[in-house]
């Protein structure tokens, strides 16, 4: 007796794969699956290059990764403590996705403002 997979699909109000999306749409989990994408980090060294994200939801987020299965935490018995997250294999998969989201957004910055003040002279 074999198996199937489930037919997922976004487009479903009940797919649970609807989370995922909402997780990796999140403006700090792109940015942070593109800093983690260079390799293991530590926690004070990804807040200093995500700007304008607070300790709060940077941890909120992290969690939420690593629930998913997307970052591994390593904890050191240090003092004072160190932690450092990286990519699971998982998590390697959405990098090189969310970055080029990144760049896309980099890109064509320009044209979105000039797009948003016409819009909004209307």
């Amino acid at each position: 007796m074999s198996q199937t997979m489930p037919d997922w699909s976004v487009l479903a109000a009940t797919c649970p794969s609807r989370t995922s999306l909402a997780r990796i749409a999140n403006k700090w989990t792109a940015m942070a699956v593109s800093v983690l994408g260079g390799g293991r980090t530590r926690f004070g060294d990804l807040k200093a290059r995500l700007d304008g994200i607070s300790g709060k939801v940077l941890t909120e987020t992290l969690r939420d990764l690593e629930r998913d299965g997307l970052v591994t935490r390593h904890v050191f018995a240090e003092v004072p403590p160190r932690v450092e997250y990286e990519l699971t294999e998982l998590g390697l998969t959405l990098h090189e996705p969310l970055l080029a989201l990144c760049r896309w957004a980099e890109e064509h910055i320009a044209e979105v403002l000039v797009n948003r003040e016409s819009y909004d002279a209307r």
